[in-house]
């Protein structure tokens, strides 16, 4: 079963596109767009346990570190550009997302809200990080970086003079589940944006 945010995302994905995955992780998305949309995809994970689980599902997949830069790809050679979870982990994340766009002619990014309603209370009352089921590390061993609310992501896309195309946010309780659309730098746990140059 696919993260609600893959699910989502797959409406802007077109059948039979190259998509290029970075962070692919388990290649989980790239299967599920192969087997959905007939995508000629590929992934470039890091992880060594990642690797092994996309070639066990038939993935493409290269290990390399995003945080080293795409140089290696030439301008819009995939019709999209995915980066699911990761932003909040890179150096850079502003630079990558301006090479997503190079390289792609549409990119999509989830990543989570760090100005959630149950972050922020639980950061308020509680005095410590959160640790929830989207964001499962302690602060001395997360992986995340760049703590990135919707907010700043707008502002971000505003700088870089992107184009939102679409946008969706994700919340897994009640009354936040009726309140994301609203307010989603308060009220989405989970942001998912579909850009473009």
């Amino acid at each position: 079963m696919l993260r609600v945010d893959l699910e989502i995302l797959q409406q802007w994905i077109r059948p039979d596109s190259r998509v290029l995955d970075l962070g692919c992780g388990d290649g989980t998305l790239l299967h599920s767009l192969k087997e959905s949309h007939g995508v000629e995809g590929y992934g470039l994970e890091i992880a060594p346990e990642g690797i092994t689980a996309c070639i066990a599902r038939g993935v493409n997949v290269v290990e390399t570190d995003i945080n080293q830069g795409l140089d290696h790809f030439a301008d819009d050679s995939f019709d999209t550009v995915v980066m699911t979870y990761s932003l909040q982990t890179l150096k850079r994340p502003d630079h990558t997302i301006a090479e997503m766009l190079r390289i792609g002619k549409e990119c999509v990014v989830t990543f989570p809200n760090f100005a959630y309603l149950r972050a922020r209370i639980h950061l308020g009352f509680r005095g410590h990080m959160p640790v929830t089921k989207q964001l499962p590390w302690q602060w001395y061993d997360t992986p995340n970086i760049h703590f990135c609310t919707v907010a700043d992501f707008e502002d971000l896309c505003r700088d870089l003079k992107i184009r939102v195309l679409n946008r969706e946010f994700v919340a897994s309780h009640s009354p936040e589940r009726q309140l994301k659309g609203i307010w989603p730098n308060l009220f989405g746990e989970t942001a998912i944006y579909h850009l473009s140059k």
